[in-house]
């Protein structure tokens, strides 16, 4: 039996609670006696937040159905610094004792054999007392769970992020995985209609409702060159620095995908399909304004038709697929036609592909969260290098910032609350977003960003915003106050110990008088120095680099995604969690 995302969701709602502290993801066999998984492995201790996945399918035999635990488990796999426990939460979706529907045969030799002496064992005390049977049931479980734990590759629950080697991948096309460095994969690029992404760049006049688009969306995506910034930043960097908009992921892939080492031109010899369809410019033009439903999913509904017509997407309906789509995900997940945004994400042949966003759905395992375009192209290694050591001896004079603009029509609106902290205070430099100073165009918000050790990061309109990413490259050590700010949203680009590089302070703490500024204030400059190391080591994978080849030796954002959707891709026919 399947597990719905949609009950998932009911799941999430049930536990009250605003945001989760755990995340899951559905994996469930064709076998109807496996075990579907509905969460992560939750770290319950604070050094580490690294949640490891349990993906090979768990077989029971068959029993009084829909039985619903939490198991304990200690372990003690490296590379976690220390013992750590976990909880894992399951629901078993099995059949009725009773059935005689004929047993279907696992998908491997070694699941048959723990599946067949289960059965031997438990197959005598089959009528005994209830109780008898839920404990034995129980012990039979931690036992599997026990071996597969350990049977899981290392490489599971490992952090993506430490694996320092570089892939060195050559052009071939027809080589083998043995005789080149394409081992996770290959990419084929779509030759989609232009009007799926070269005629919706052609209209870049009637993209905004307001203004032109089309100096934002020149260079490549890019933006115009940011020459404001002459005596902010050192000379030789400011032709790595443009006026970059937040929504154009989408051209800056679609640019670098066609350009990708590991790209084929012959379908029959990838692994991985890509879909250069700019879903969040097409649907842009329909937010603020009074569009119809049908509007806004017009090119999506037209898209989709095309792609479900190529015979490599009926052959794995989707499931090698991948797109980008510029906006954050609740742009795309309209329920209602009287609702915001499009129904993209929810129209038939859009469930199995994945999508990179800004921002994600943690309770989606499709969605995928990528960092937010910033300023910042590197045009070699060396911009990247001497970044990094400007920012490092930036000398910051003040403790805090806080860039950004009250919400003048939401209750109890926090940011204002920060902002009212701050102007109480010599240590927070304040930069009021209610007037024009944070658009594009001026160095203000850099400037605030490099003055300061850490920076204000509340909730924008949605979960995230740009300004993180900002005040990243800027050097600047984060300060959250919901997880899903940044924990839950880019785990293949942030370290997985939050407390490594940022700070949380529960949001609830500070409208019941909790003083930013004191919290801020224990940190020893120790502390700070070692923060802000870590967050300077991460620059790389947050910036999208200049060539459309990518840096010489150094992994960007865009390469950091990449790699990351061709290792999933890979993981999925090996273990084959498909529905």
């Amino acid at each position: 039996m399947a597990t719905d995302p949609a009950s998932l969701d009911t799941l999430e709602r049930k536990a009250g609670r605003e945001e989760s502290d755990f995340s899951y993801r559905a994996i469930t066999g064709e076998n109807p006696d496996t075990i579907s998984i509905v969460t992560l492995l939750e770290t319950k201790t604070s050094t580490c937040r690294t949640k490891n996945i349990l993906r090979s399918p768990i077989s029971l035999p068959k029993h009084p159905p829909y039985l619903s635990f939490s198991l304990k488990i200690l372990t003690t796999r490296q590379p976690l610094p220390d013992s750590n426990l976990y909880t894992l939460s399951l629901m078993l979706s099995v059949f009725n004792y009773a059935s005689s529907e004929p047993q279907k045969k696992p998908k491997t030799p070694e699941i048959l054999d723990r599946k067949s002496s289960l059965n031997s064992v438990l197959q005598p005390i089959h009528h005994a007392h209830p109780r008898l049977w839920l404990l034995l049931t129980i012990l039979s479980i931690q036992i599997i769970l026990l071996f597969t734990l350990r049977s899981v590759p290392y490489t599971l629950s490992r952090p993506h992020h430490r694996r320092r080697h570089r892939e060195y991948i050559n052009n071939s096309t027809s080589a083998g995985p043995e005789q080149d460095n394409c081992g996770s994969g290959r990419i084929f690029v779509y030759e989609l209609p232009g009007t799926f992404n070269s005629q919706i760049l052609a209209d870049c006049d009637d993209l905004n409702p307001w203004s032109s688009r089309c100096n934002a969306l020149a260079n490549d995506g890019f933006g115009q060159n940011a020459t404001g910034l002459v005596g902010t930043i050192p000379e030789n960097l400011v032709p790595a620095w443009y006026w970059t908009d937040q929504f154009v992921s989408e051209i800056i892939f679609h640019n670098r995908v066609l350009k990708h080492k590991c790209r084929v031109l012959e379908p029959e010899s990838a692994t991985a399909f890509y879909i250069p369809f700019y879903a969040g410019l097409a649907v842009g033009k329909y937010l603020w304004t009074k569009s119809s439903a049908k509007e806004r999913d017009h090119h999506c509904e037209m898209m989709l038709k095309w792609v479900q017509d190529q015979p490599f997407y009926k052959r794995s309906n989707g499931w090698d697929h991948f797109l980008t789509m510029g906006r954050i995900t609740w742009d795309f997940r309209r329920s209602k036609d009287e609702d915001w945004g499009s129904g993209c994400i929810y129209m038939r042949g859009m469930r199995n592909i994945s999508r990179l966003l800004i921002e994600r759905n943690p309770w989606d395992y499709f969605d995928i969260g990528v960092p937010y375009p910033t300023g910042f192209h590197p045009r070699s290694d060396s911009d990247v290098t001497e970044w990094q050591r400007f920012v490092r001896e930036r000398n910051r004079t003040g403790l805090f910032s806080f860039a950004g603009a009250t919400r003048g029509t939401v209750r109890n609106d926090f940011r204002g609350l920060l902002l009212r902290q701050c102007n109480q205070t010599d240590a927070c430099t304040v930069l009021d977003c209610a007037r024009s100073r944070c658009s594009n165009g001026t160095s203000a918000i850099l400037e605030t960003f490099l003055s300061s050790k850490f920076c204000l990061q509340p909730r924008g309109d949605s979960f995230t915003r740009r300004s993180l990413f900002d005040c990243m490259i800027a050097g600047s050590i984060p300060v959250f106050f919901w997880r899903r700010t940044a924990y839950y949203q880019y785990e293949w680009f942030l370290p997985s110990e939050p407390e490594s590089y940022s700070v949380f302070i529960d949001r609830n703490a500070v409208k019941n008088g909790t003083s930013v500024k004191e919290v801020l204030e224990r940190y020893s400059e120790e502390d700070v120095r070692r923060m802000r190391e870590r967050v300077i080591d991460y620059i790389p994978k947050m910036v999208y680099a200049r060539p459309q080849e990518g840096l010489e030796t150094i992994k960007d954002a865009f390469d950091v995604a990449i790699e990351g959707v061709l290792r999933r891709f890979k993981e999925q026919e090996k273990w084959g969690f498909k529905w």
